[in-house]
């Protein structure tokens, strides 16, 4: 394709000479002398027809034209209507033409628009921002040809700094309004599609790697577009959307994302340490040298996480993209430094780096779930401010519609489908240092549970996360309901699981008069007894083996007093007026086969310990007469243990996500609030092209 390229300035500068131009006003800018005659309510282009043919050769000053609006009343800008809707239209007319450094300058003046009618809009003068900018009578023909252009652009034989520019002022015409569904300009965009565009662009190894992020933003955020109030043609599209390339270079995108984001934590995990304090502090406070700096980093992931979350939520297919395997050093997922073969790996249990050699290695495979279930390791490790909170939440929701996927579960569980998966934990001082299991290669589901296990154990705190609580429960609920429906047995240490919820429970009672003004404890507590519940009564179906369920009943009696006690704190506030009695109530029901086995074991074991005449029995004792009593043991067969609410976004979480979108929304805009630096390197990339 031939283009022109050539700005032939000379030429330029002769025919842009207006009249009346005196000494002063030579040493200005020759572009902002145009300007200011437009902004006088001028039409500088009278009488010369190559006006607007020559402007947009001259590199554009996008911070003259936003000051300039900035400065206007109210009724000065509805003065200059005629002009903006000229300039607009005239900006859409150069995209039309080859001639790439016009495109460039048309497309950055558009940006400086937009940016600057919106802002001004915020003033509540009480004009149309699509009449001001464009002019109701020709706007619907204007952005068709607008969009049609910038689809040219993505899909064409183009330089991918021009792409690069149209995604750029996608995302500054999206992100023009904090609340993206007021943004009325987007129905344009619903009606003349990028949605293939975009698509195109992920399913292209080399573009993606240039682009990936941009575009995911551009299909992320416009999926949210009114997307409750009226049909969104982005969320069809991409709930139907079966390109496996596409699909693919999606996961890849945000894995490569993600996985940078890793790494960056194990560079700061593994610089020297000064000891057990100076891990701690570098770990939870100065991760990213400045609160300022975490929070940024955690809002930039927001985006990121949203985008993971909108494909696994609309699109079924994507479920087989989040498990596709591929080596982290490839080109889809470039790593941002040398992927070496001594990583640094957390140790699981006792919050000290270290080597593992020929586990780490630039070609183990991994996928997006691994770097996805790092991630979240990290992400649980501190959410005491609202935007790690909020991150940390997102995760959740996003294992929750992971573990309702019966597809995804399936391929959780499958033992031909192993990997290695870098869980991160906190350093504790009260924790037992135990093998380290991160590193085995092990179905995916064993490490979700381990990431869920390890959450109760490290969240039992004054500032009580019981929304997360609840969530990460449900989803070791919905796993657990996975596994009795389909008969699946995993190799796991369910004690491990079984001994956390124990001291959630203890944590609960121990701290009942705080939460209990805070929180409806019984409601937690009530998650927690149904889960052993479901062991109870569903065990034989996805336990290991015969043992593991004696182990669980030995547990049961061991700790039976952590058990005594809950019946009793609920027991009590079914006798009192508390807004909690209903909830108490449901859980003293809850308790009822837990109780069953601790008053039917507990006198067998005291019985049999007298008859030996032995103060304290082993393990293997109790067990011994755990399995022998089975036979006159009588349990409650309880209804409902394997249902659940399935997730849905609307209207329980409507809140959550409007808030998270416009922050993200505020973020991306000041990202491209400022496109000097990108106008200036593609302007002399072309100026170079031949």
């Amino acid at each position: 394709m031939s283009q022109d390229t050539t700005p032939s300035k000379e030429k330029g500068h002769a025919l842009l000479l207006r009249k009346g131009s005196h000494s002063k006003m030579a040493l200005k800018e020759k572009i902002v002398q145009i300007y200011e005659a437009f902004f006088q309510g001028e039409d500088p282009s009278r009488g010369n027809a190559n006006f607007w043919d020559e402007l947009f050769l001259l590199k554009v000053n996008t911070s003259y034209i936003e000051n300039e609006i900035e400065k206007l009343s109210g009724e000065g800008l509805l003065s200059l209507k005629d002009n903006l809707n000229m300039l607009f239209y005239q900006c859409v007319e150069a995209l039309a033409q080859d001639n790439l450094i016009r495109v460039v300058n048309a497309l950055h003046t558009l940006c400086a628009l937009i940016r600057g009618i919106f802002r001004k809009s915020l003033g509540n003068y009480g004009f149309d921002v699509i009449n001001l900018l464009i002019g109701f009578d020709s706007a619907e023909s204007v952005m068709q040809s607008l969009i049609e252009n910038l689809n040219r652009f993505l899909t064409g034989d183009y330089p991918a700094s021009v792409k690069q520019l149209v995604l750029k002022f996608l995302l500054v015409l999206i992100t023009a309004t904090d609340n993206i569904s007021q943004n009325t300009m987007l129905e344009y965009i619903l009606i003349n599609s990028v949605f293939e565009s975009i698509i195109q662009i992920l399913g292209n190894p080399l573009l993606r790697m240039l682009l990936g992020h941009d575009a995911i933003l551009v299909l992320t955020l416009l999926v949210q577009y009114r997307k409750h109030e009226s049909a969104n043609p982005y969320i069809v599209k991409l709930s139907i959307l079966d390109d496996e390339l596409a699909l693919t270079g999606y996961a890849q995108i945000v894995s490569s994302l993600l996985s940078d984001f890793n790494r960056n934590y194990q560079v700061q995990l593994s610089e020297p340490q000064s000891g057990w304090f100076s891990a701690f502090a570098n770990m939870v406070g100065n991760m990213f040298v400045a609160e300022e700096k975490k929070t940024e980093i955690m809002r930039a992931n927001d985006s990121i996480l949203l985008a993971l979350y909108e494909a696994i939520h609309l699109n079924r297919n994507f479920i087989t993209a989040l498990t596709h395997a591929h080596t982290p050093s490839s080109p889809a997922t470039p790593p941002s430094s040398p992927v070496t073969t001594t990583s640094p790996v957390l140790d699981n249990q006792g919050g000290q780096p270290e080597n593992v050699n020929e586990v780490a290695t630039a070609t183990q495979p991994t996928n997006l779930l691994v770097t996805f279930l790092e991630y979240s390791s990290i992400i649980f490790q501190d959410t005491k401010d609202t935007a790690r909170y909020n991150n940390a939440k997102l995760c959740i929701v996003i294992l929750t519609c992971i573990a309702e996927d019966q597809y995804a579960n399936s391929l959780m569980h499958d033992v031909n489908m192993t990997f290695r998966v870098p869980l991160h934990r906190l350093p504790m001082r009260h924790r037992k240092v135990k093998a380290d299991r991160t590193m085995i290669l092990r179905p995916l589901v064993c490490s979700l549970l381990d990431l869920l296990v390890e959450f109760v154990m490290s969240h039992m705190m004054k500032t009580f996360p019981m929304e997360l609580y609840l969530r990460c429960l449900g989803i070791i609920h919905r796993v657990l309901c996975y596994q009795k429906r389909c008969r699946v047995r995993i190799q796991h240490p369910w004690k491990e699981m079984w001994t956390a919820l124990i001291n959630l429970l203890k944590f609960i009672m121990s701290h009942e008069s705080q939460l209990v003004k805070k929180h409806n404890i019984f409601h937690l507590c009530s998650k927690v007894v149904n889960v052993f519940n479901l062991f109870i009564t569903y065990g034989d179906t996805f336990l290991p083996n015969p043992n593991s369920y004696d182990e669980l009943y030995y547990e049961l009696v061991r700790m039976h007093q952590v058990f005594d006690n809950l019946y009793s704190m609920a027991l009590r506030y079914t006798t009192n007026d508390s807004e909690h009695r209903d909830s108490a109530a449901r859980l003293t029901n809850h308790l009822v086969n837990v109780r069953a086995i601790i008053n039917h074991f507990t006198p067998k074991v005291d019985s049999w310990a007298a008859a030996n005449h032995l103060s304290s029995l082993t393990e293997e004792q109790v067990l011994e007469v755990v399995k022998s009593n089975y036979d006159t043991l009588t349990l409650k067969l309880q209804d409902s243990l394997d249902q659940y609410e399935r997730y849905s976004e609307k209207p329980k979480e409507t809140g959550f996500f409007t808030q998270l979108v416009r922050l993200i929304i505020c973020d991306v805009r000041r990202g491209v609030s400022n496109l000097a630096g990108h106008q200036q390197d593609v302007l002399h990339e072309l100026s170079t092209l031949s």
